[in-house]
């Protein structure tokens, strides 16, 4: 008799144990790198579809059972597995990936870096996603070999020059091929910068200006022969290939995600203008009995020229799979 309550109190314990393993709870932690949290990183529950991602500040929260195994992942970064182990709270740190198993988007297909034999340059989301730009053609300056930015002007979204491995032509165009997820962009930039009937006179704008930085999964820049050849004569001067971000075949609840800055910027230095004489100097320095106008008025002309300017930026990512 004590026998067979002995054997039932193991076996009560091992129902228990088990049901507290199978039970599924909601387990929420943080994804993160060496320089902190990583917002949009997808979490999965290992042979399951379900999986969610990370928020803006890295953190998430997914139903799991005990014994289930969490697949964290993230664009430029090693896959890492977590073991529930009927934890709660989880904080996951990952590392970046070996470079030479980039995946690179090419004109016809996607390759690994390793296997890519043309001089071709990727730029992950990864590389930009702590960074900020006027426009994604700035994510490239000093991360490509071989590309030159330069801004026409300093005004908001003014236009770009974009220059791979030097000028090939004298007088055409050096401006490369754009091509946004298999579209090919017209060349140049969007506007002749000869005036506008409103607005004046004005600069050429970017024509990557439609482009949200925060949407692009990855740029490649294809530099010689080979890698362009897809894309025949248009292809001379280079190609930029731009990939954005997609949902993913993983089941997941639709994550928003709002971003939003307010910028102010000002005229930081005025010394150019004070070779220019002042009122009062001009006054003592008239010649005898001239007219001198009123000592009463005076105004400053310089606060009307050059005002502080406001700058806003808003971003809504809505992201899901299924």
């Amino acid at each position: 008799m004590k026998n067979q309550k002995t054997f039932f109190s193991f076996f009560l314990t091992i129902c228990i144990v088990g049901l507290s393993f199978a039970q599924s709870s909601n387990v929420s932690g943080t994804v993160s790198d060496a320089d902190g949290p990583l917002p949009g990183a997808t979490v999965v529950v290992k042979g399951t579809n379900t999986g969610v991602t990370t928020d803006f500040d890295g953190n998430f929260s997914i139903q799991a059972a005990g014994d289930d195994v969490l697949v964290v992942s993230y664009v430029g970064f090693e896959s890492q597995e977590v073991g529930v182990s009927n934890q709660t709270s989880i904080s996951v740190v990952l590392s970046s990936s070996n470079e030479l198993d980039e995946v690179i988007i090419t004109g016809y297909g996607s390759v690994t870096k390793r296997d890519a034999t043309g001089a071709v340059d990727a730029v992950s989301a990864g590389d930009f996603d702590q960074v900020s730009a006027d426009s994604p053609a700035q994510l490239l300056r000093g991360k490509v070999a071989g590309v030159q930015i330069t801004s026409s002007t300093g005004e908001p979204g003014a236009g770009v020059a974009i220059r791979v491995r030097g000028n090939s032509s004298v007088r055409s165009g050096n401006e490369p091929l754009i091509v946004v997820d298999g579209v090919p962009l017209a060349g140049g930039n969007t506007s002749s910068g000869l005036g506008d009937e409103i607005l004046g006179s004005g600069s050429a704008k970017n024509p990557l200006n439609f482009l949200n930085q925060n949407d692009i999964e990855s740029i490649s820049v294809l530099k010689d022969a080979s890698s362009t050849a897809i894309y025949g004569s248009r292809g001379a001067n280079g190609v930029i290939v731009i990939t954005t971000k997609r949902g993913t075949a993983v089941e997941s609840a639709p994550n928003v995600t709002y971003s939003g800055s307010v910028s102010f910027s000002s005229f930081a230095e005025n010394s150019s203008f004070n070779d220019v004489m002042s009122r009062s100097e001009y006054i003592s320095n008239l010649p005898s009995g001239s007219a001198v106008a009123s000592e009463s008025g005076s105004y400053k002309w310089q606060d009307v020229l050059l005002r502080n300017a406001t700058s806003t930026n808003h971003d809504i990512t809505v992201t899901a799979g299924g």
